[in-house]
């Protein structure tokens, strides 16, 4: 874009003017790497491997004396007009970036049209299409009830987040280029806290699509994420916006103090004790409540002073001993800098040989003349690089320097996940810098240092992650404590971070040694790294900002469920006690509807409503009685849902009475009965191909002898003879001729005949049966989550070979260990057979068994899954099957990643009282197998309240070990299960857990 359209300026001067040669060469030939211990490898011929000491800018640092410092440029950090950029482009320039009803000065308007033309560059060179200007036709939406994700900041910064969000929550990523275009209200019923109003945006769709926005009415921020700086521009207005809102906010001005603080982040990891720091003197003037008191930190010494003249005396002693102290091992040179958030990304650097104790004690005192209150003056150990065996001849010239960056975030359960690392490579005698050097995977970075064994690899990034994950997980206890003032808010928490690493070697190992946090300049360098691949069109592996964005609708959903007021038909057992301390979680305001008034349940809901909901042949009528009661009481409902099989109908029903979402009545009806299903969907040939009739099996339903005397001509024997209402797979039953079918037929007629002889299987509705054909494969279920017809999520478990004759569940894993081909197979089958009985909406739960002709369906249960199917995608995924289900219940889209990934792998096993009732009374007990998994050793899920054997059981428990891999989860599970006793002779483990390899 031509600078006239921009503004009228002369750009900035450099920074460093007075980087000359010499002053070049001073800071260019600064070791970079820091560390407590440094150490050398064995050094045959070696070539350097040294890290960069990040100031956490692009610029190279000045010695002290050769220019004083400057305020960071950019509207982020800083004020002036933008610089004048560098945008070769062919993009429109007459496009509509004034918002209505708020006027930019021209200081910021050419911020505005600087960020615009940022963002179109950034796209060309990423090889996606320009932005498209629809503001002259504004976007009405759904006031309150759509996600809405909103960035204000640098294109540059966040493209990675704002492309991922497209794919993920397609027009639902906002990147706002101005803060005008953004508004804060006060929020109704919240004092001091306000509403945050996106009038004009840039939004994000599927294949790097973008569009210029108005919105009318404006969308409310249901997640606000801002780039932040000390300075007086455009940061502080953002961080205004982003302060006491009422929405989760991402970063805020307080938090971004703390973290970019180096003395208080590093006393905080080194007090962590597994991360690994350098070895600092910190002379502290008044420094803030955090860093006063406490513990003493390994290699950390904290001077606080109370004022910043007279103290030549204890400067020399302090650095004195510092320089002598054996917490600096073999290091030959010091780092003094300055530490606070002023000085972020300006401060200068200063080396000196250890032995210079004069220089050094002179500098400390200079700078400490710079200092303000809560700010400090570090004393750093600089590690010699270590020496990496390279193989065969080093290579001519320099060693090399390299910086190791990861990003990690915050997932489901507040649980720290490495997300990318990356790192960059050049001379040792010329400094690397953030937006200085490009980034390369971290394979490719030690392979130039010689270090090129995959297994060498994987042993450095699994360290990267486990000290990267420890810094994150660190800081989450640090804002745990502190207030909502201290934070900038209720909502505001850190939801990723940047963690910059030196390698070094200690005691033999190499180690990451944490130099930095920040906020965005290790997540600008992995999507720096992605833009890569993305401008060649090549497959790539999974986006840094995927669990940032997964993180951010997920915060959406539980902001916009807050509050809300639910009908829950049936309480359920023991299985579902999470749903009580979910809804608590969420803010969620359950009225419940249940039969037993003497429920657990009852004393942690809002409403307690006992009606007997357990004759379902008066379904219709119970639904107009209860709908009466709730107008009696005055319930402003947003929704009713059940998950409890019984009552899904009633729910329908309700539902209709009430006028609230639910799929119909009749496809609720037709799903619950099995043999109805079956039947239907054989008669579905489509169009569309492949039609729901290919997944459909022959079957009879079965209500007298006669009926069993036609089934068993009309369906291939061997079959499955199974309750049409059942669950649990109670009475399910492999039948090979017809004498066996009479015998079934005969038995389960006498045994179950009402919901008193097995509560909770679906006797309510009657005990008849049907007759199906038995088909050969593996058995998988498939969870989805339908809105308005669209699939939204689905996740594929496998199922282990069951007990034959009878097809109780034995064992499980998840993810699927399926060809991708294969998985999908079995997500279409699903939705279509949705799709053919009419479920359109809702969380439902599919069986399917995977033949050689395909997949094949077993049953719909229109419910969510059962037994232990949301605790593992909770787990593995972090989607909550229940919110999701209240969301749809409310009339609201899940706020879902559209392609969650799996973080590790489950593999269980059922316990059985049948088989385990010793075991589990002893080695196995419930208690036992509690303390397992309050360790994290295992996934115990209870489904049984009391070990009460009976002729048709139900699996009592389901017991499960996580692994990085399905192989890992397999053999955890198997010498878990030998340790307990739950495998044996008559109970194989081995064999359920065969098919999972």
């Amino acid at each position: 874009m031509p600078r006239s359209l921009l503004y009228k300026a002369e750009p900035p001067a450099p920074r460093c003017a007075a980087a000359t040669a010499a002053t070049a060469a001073t800071a260019a030939t600064e070791p970079q790497s820091l560390c407590s211990t440094p150490a050398r490898l064995p050094r045959r011929a070696a070539a350097a491997l040294q890290l960069s000491l990040d100031a956490l800018g692009p610029e190279w640092d000045c010695p002290l004396g050769s220019k004083d410092l400057e305020e960071e440029e950019g509207p982020w950090g800083g004020s002036g007009l933008p610089p004048p950029g560098c945008f070769p482009g062919t993009w429109r320039h007459d496009v509509g970036l004034d918002c209505k009803g708020s006027l930019e000065g021209a200081e910021a308007r050419a911020w505005t049209v600087y960020y615009y033309s940022l963002l179109q560059s950034c796209l060309q060179q990423a090889g996606l299409p320009e932005t498209q200007d629809r503001s002259h036709v504004p976007r009405t939406g759904y006031p309150g009830a759509e996600v809405t994700l909103c960035i204000l900041g640098s294109p540059s910064t966040f493209l990675s987040v704002l492309l991922e969000g497209g794919v993920q929550s397609p027009g639902n990523m906002l990147l706002c280029l101005s803060p005008a275009w953004l508004t804060k209200v006060p929020a109704p019923g919240q004092p001091g806290e306000a509403i945050l109003l996106v009038s004009k945006a840039v939004s994000f769709h599927p294949g790097g699509l973008t569009f210029l926005d108005d919105f009318v009415p404006p969308r409310r921020a249901t997640y606000f994420l801002a780039g932040l700086g000390p300075g007086p521009g455009r940061g502080r207005e953002a961080a205004e916006l982003a302060r006491d809102l009422t929405c989760p906010t991402g970063a805020s001005a307080e938090l971004a103090r703390l973290l970019e603080d180096r003395l208080l982040t590093r006393r905080l990891l080194a007090q962590q004790g597994s991360v690994a720091v350098p070895a600092t003197l910190a002379f502290t003037y008044k420094p803030p409540a955090l860093l006063r008191g406490g513990d003493a930190s390994p290699g950390l010494r904290l001077v606080e002073l109370s004022g910043k003249e007279g103290q030549e005396t204890l400067v020399k002693e302090e650095v004195g001993a510092f320089l002598h102290s054996e917490a600096l091992g073999d290091a030959l040179q010091v780092a003094v800098k300055l530490s606070g958030w002023r000085w972020r990304g300006q401060q200068a650097l200063h080396l000196y040989p250890r032995v210079e104790l004069g220089t050094v004690v002179d500098t400390v005192l200079a700078l400490l003349e710079k200092l303000e209150e809560e700010e400090s003056v570090l004393v750093e150990a600089v590690c010699p690089p270590a020496q990496l065996p390279f193989p065969g001849s080093p290579p001519p010239g320099p060693g090399l320097a390299v910086r190791i960056c990861a990003v990690v975030c915050r997932t489901q359960g507040d649980k720290p996940l490495l997300s990318k690392v990356v790192c960059s490579v050049g001379r040792e005698d010329r400094p690397l810098r953030h937006q200085s050097s490009l980034p390369q995977t971290l394979e490719v970075a030690l392979a130039w240092c010689g270090l090129g064994e995959t297994a060498q690899v994987a042993v450095v990034r699994q360290r990267v992650k486990a000290a990267a994950e420890a810094a994150l997980a660190a800081v989450l206890a640090l804002e745990a404590g502190l207030s909502s003032e201290q934070r900038g808010g209720r909502r505001a928490r850190t939801d990723f971070l940047g963690v910059d690493f030196a390698l070094t070697v200690a005691g033999r190992t190499l180690t990451p040694v944490a130099l930095e946090l920040n906020g965005c300049l290790c997540l600008e360098a992995c999507g720096a790294l992605e833009g890569l691949w993305a401008a060649r069109s090549a497959a790539a592996e999974a986006a840094a900002a995927a669990p940032i964005v997964e993180t951010m609708l997920r915060s959406s959903a539980r902001y916009l469920m807050e509050g809300k007021q639910l009908l829950l038909i049936g309480a359920g057992g023991v299985s579902k006690k999470f749903v009580w301390e979910a809804a608590r979680d969420y803010g969620l305001k359950l009225h419940l509807v249940e039969s037993d008034p003497n429920h657990f349940a009852s004393q942690l809901v809002h409403t307690f409503i006992h009606f007997d909901v357990t004759e379902h042949r008066r379904d219709e009528e119970n639904a107009r009685l209860l709908a009466e009661l709730v107008r009696a009481r005055g319930l402003q409902l947003d929704g009713c849902f059940s998950y409890w099989d019984d009552c899904l109908v009633l729910t329908a029903l309700l539902c209709q009475e009430l006028g609230l979402p639910c799929s119909p009545p009749a496809a609720m009806r037709l799903a619950k009965q099995k043999s109805c299903t079956q039947l239907h969907l054989l008669r579905c040939h489509g169009p569309p191909w492949p039609a729901p009739s290919l997944h459909a099996v022959p079957c009879c339903p079965l209500e007298s002898e006669a009926d069993v005397e036609k089934a068993v001509h009309q369906v291939p024997l061997p079959g499955v003879m199974k309750l049409e209402f059942g669950a649990g797979a109670v009475g399910v039953r492999l039948v090979e001729d017809a004498p066996q079918c009479h015998e079934h037929f005969s038995r389960i007629s006498q045994d179950l005949q009402g919901e008193a002889d097995h509560p909770g299987i679906g006797l309510g509705w009657g005990n008849a049966m049907l007759l199906m054909e038995f088909v050969e494969g593996t058995e998988h279920d498939v969870d989805l989550v339908l809105f308005g017809g669209r699939l939204l999520a689905a996740f594929v478990s496998d199922n282990g070979p069951t007990r034959l004759p009878g097809f109780t569940e034995t064992a499980a894993c998840m993810p699927t260990g399926l060809a991708a081909e294969q998985e999908a197979q079995l997500v279409q089958a699903a939705f279509r057979c949705c799709l053919g009985c009419g479920l359109l909406d809702g969380v439902f739960n599919v069986e399917l068994k995977l033949t050689v002709a395909g997949p094949k369906l077993i049953e719909i249960n229109p419910r969510m899954g059962g037994f232990y199917l949301r605790d593992w995608i909770l787990e593995l995924y972090g989607v909550d099957l229940l919110l999701a289900a209240a969301m749809v219940a409310c009339g609201l889209r899940p706020a879902l990643p559209m392609h969650p990934r799996a973080r590790g792998h489950l593999v269980g096993v059922m316990c059985l009282m049948s088989q385990h009732l010793q075991v589990l009374s002893s080695t196995a007990s419930r208690e036992s197998l509690q303390a397992l998994h309050d360790q994290g050793l295992v996934r115990f899920n209870l489904l049984e309240e009391v070990l009460v054997p009976g002729e048709y059981e139900e699996p009592y428990c389901s017991v499960a070990c996580t692994g990085s891999s399905l192989a890992e989860a397999r053999l955890r599970l198997l010498g878990l299960c030998q340790g307990l006793g739950i495998d044996g002779p008559h109970y194989p483990v081995a064999y359920f857990l065969s098919h999972f390899k």
